[in-house]
């Protein structure tokens, strides 16, 4: 009978254990209740989030980032451990995956504007980018003006993909406007000939294109289409694990930290490619890191 009534005391605790982590809804709560960390990434938005070949592991610039709010995350929460899984996503289903609760946090080449705010939430941006165009090096065109009638791919789901469409209806360019699933995919139609032009965030087509067997047989060319910053997705419901990640980020800029992780991904040879992107701070960032903030305009 003790026997019996022993199996009942340790059948209930580990129900009561269940239950907790069943009901708990922000990224603290699913951390003290011993639940890992689920982590989103891409592919290949080099040099942000992408897989390192050798390993088979996501690697770069925002995933080192997430790996600082991870342990920010194990402090705040008070525990000694905290696992990481990852998730890989595409540019369609990455805010699917947070605001359906398939990863807590996404760590890619996310922009922050105002129609994914109303679904999502963002970090104190880690980027400031703009989107551009990819062409084969001996291509004549330099503007969007001169694709007139061509041929511009870009990534579906994607700001880029957006802004293409509003300038082919505002400035009547006729363009032949694709998509591609995958960033690598419109890198990939430029070099067969089956598009003239990617649109895509200049910093990952000097990523992407450096990846290439033959990088030379590509160029990045025309003005900005875009003026995007990036963040750290998260979804809306969970304010106490932003302010965490809020307050690490900005610790990391102020103490000097990020320009470290800045020097290590766009200045140096990363993993899974050869050279470096050789791309300076540019001075939208640096501007915007002298008080970095959660507030992006537009």
């Amino acid at each position: 009978m003790l026997h019996r009534a022993r199996l009942f005391v340790v059948a209930i605790a580990a129900l009561a254990t269940l239950s907790d982590a069943a009901i708990a809804s922000t990224m603290l709560e699913r951390i003290r209740a011993g639940q890992p960390l689920v982590i989103a990434h891409r592919d290949a938005s080099i040099p942000f989030s992408y897989i390192d070949k050798p390993t088979g592991k996501p690697v770069g610039y925002a995933m080192d980032l997430c790996l600082h709010f991870a342990e920010a995350l194990k402090k705040k929460a008070g525990v000694k451990t905290l696992e990481l899984k990852y998730l890989p996503v595409t540019s369609s289903n990455r805010i699917e995956a947070i605001e359906q609760g398939k990863a807590d946090i996404e760590c890619g080449s996310t922009s922050n504007i105002a129609d994914r705010r109303k679904r999502v939430a963002f970090v104190i941006p880690h980027f400031i980018t703009g989107a551009r165009l990819l062409v084969r090096a001996d291509a004549k065109e330099q503007m969007i003006e001169d694709f007139e009638g061509k041929r511009v791919v870009s990534t579906k789901g994607s700001t880029p993909l957006t802004a293409l469409r509003r300038l082919n209806s505002e400035r009547l360019l006729r363009l032949n406007i694709q998509e591609a699933a995958e960033h690598m995919k419109g890198v990939e139609m430029v070099e067969k000939g089956e598009a003239d032009a990617f649109a895509m965030d200049d910093v990952l087509l000097y990523g992407l294109a450096a990846s290439r067997p033959n990088p030379a047989a590509l160029r990045v060319t025309g003005k900005y289409l875009t003026t995007e910053a990036i963040a750290v997705m998260l979804a809306k419901s969970d304010p106490e694990a932003k302010a965490v990640f809020d307050e690490e980020i900005r610790r990391l800029i102020l103490n000097g930290d990020m320009l470290v992780l800045y020097d290590k991904w766009f200045m140096k040879p990363i993993p899974s490619i050869s050279a470096p992107l050789n791309m300076p701070m540019n001075y939208l960032l640096r501007s915007f890191w002298k008080f970095p903030t959660d507030f992006v305009p537009g």
